[in-house]
């Protein structure tokens, strides 16, 4: 399975090609970059969790608590992941604590802000919409009105990187 397909599975087939051409051409990298020409600053995992404390506060101040974010090496884009929210529960003393926590796939700690709030928007969702429906992308855009079109740029990044590695470094 090419790269193009793995990433842009659920896009229609036009689009697909219009990509696959970009990428024989050499011409996403400076797509990208003329569109995003610097990556995010957020390196540490204290920013990024103040990053997503600032979302959460402003769009979702009445949902659960998030206890971590930060950004794993574990996590494989290749299996369909770019984030993970975590519920994880505790037991303290007699009491049953929950905790909700993010954690980002490492490869995107050089990536621009956009496509990293994308990412942070997404698992933030979650805390409200457990599955990957009408309501969640609702939410989702509601946030991030360009959710959608930085999901697909994120996307042609990915096989970007596969075939000419990092962009933003």
């Amino acid at each position: 399975m090419s790269n193009v397909k793995r990433y842009l599975n659920g896009y229609e087939s036009s689009l697909q090609q219009q990509v696959e051409v970009m990428l024989a051409a050499e011409k996403t990298g400076a797509w990208l970059k003329n569109k995003y020409p610097n990556p995010h600053q957020l390196a540490g995992e204290k920013q990024l969790y103040e990053y997503a404390q600032d979302i959460k506060q402003e769009y979702m101040r009445s949902s659960a608590p998030i206890s971590k974010v930060i950004y794993d090496d574990k996590i494989h884009v290749i299996n369909n992941a770019l984030g993970l929210h975590s519920f994880v529960s505790r037991v303290q003393g007699s009491k049953l604590k929950a905790k909700h926590e993010i954690r980002v796939a490492s490869m995107f700690r050089r990536v621009p802000e956009a496509m990293l709030r994308m990412i942070l928007v997404h698992e933030l969702a979650h805390l409200r919409e457990k599955e990957h429906n009408k309501a969640f992308y609702k939410l989702c855009r509601h946030m991030e009105p360009d959710y959608h079109q930085l999901e697909f740029e994120l996307r042609i990044y990915l096989c970007h990187k596969d075939k000419f590695g990092e962009l933003w470094k």
